[in-house]
């Protein structure tokens, strides 16, 4: 199996602050392809468990007791807070606290490795440590140089284009994973057009995650699948 980096030095945008890479497997298991989304649940449950949102319910009672109406709270979860406390230390403070981006770092390492394991790029189950032959990085910022303190209120708007885009890239991921799947079962390979075009989707949605969400550079996301 091919360890390198899937990488090209003369990519335009190989040193854009959030960067994605998946090794290409030169064979895969047809069995563990068959029974993916089986293999898949334990890990899709812990994850879930770290991101989901959190919902409450209050009461509100009268004097004699009767309920006079009930109103539900939801809050956003691991990813909503720490983008809300992220753009709040930006615009207010000018930092970007090291322990804030290492958590964020992880975590999005971790689903990254459950993605590439659901799109039957790897056979390796995934770690929520190790890397593995998913490789992301994502470059901790100098907020006082890279950062516009204003920028994070807007970026939300600036990456609509992208967010339409990403929709029909998904979509088109979603129906090259189908092929991908039974390509594996008849074959045991991915075929390497599709498997750079997942993962390329990927990349792109990393990059728009750390400029609107993570909030991690200023540079405006390029429209492109390397």
């Amino acid at each position: 199996m091919d360890t390198t980096p899937d990488t090209n030095p003369a990519d335009p945008h190989a040193d854009y602050p959030a960067r994605l890479t998946v090794d290409y497997p030169e064979t895969l298991d047809r069995v563990s392809s068959f029974f993916r989304l089986l293999w898949l649940i334990p890990i899709a449950v812990v994850y879930g468990a770290l991101s989901a949102t959190a919902t409450s319910t209050a009461t509100v009672l009268s004097d004699t007791g009767e309920v006079i109406s009930r109103v539900s709270r939801t809050g956003g979860g691991i990813a909503g807070g720490l983008f809300v406390a992220t753009l709040l230390m930006i615009l207010f403070r000018q930092r970007y606290p090291r322990w804030w981006f290492d958590f964020a770092l992880g975590f999005q390492r971790f689903g990254a490795r459950i993605g590439a394991y659901a799109a039957l790029l790897t056979d390796r189950y995934p770690s929520t440590e190790d890397e593995q032959s998913v490789h992301l990085e994502l470059d901790y910022p100098d907020v006082r140089r890279d950062l516009h303190p204003a920028l994070p209120l807007v970026k939300w708007f600036l990456v609509i284009p992208h967010a339409i885009v990403l929709v029909f890239l998904a979509v088109g991921a979603v129906f090259a994973v189908i092929v991908a799947w039974f390509a594996i079962l008849f074959t045991g390979r991915y075929p390497r057009g599709l498997f750079d075009y997942v993962v390329g989707v990927g990349r792109w949605g990393l990059r728009v995650t750390a400029y609107a969400t993570l909030l991690i550079t200023d540079r405006y996301p390029p429209f492109s699948l390397s």
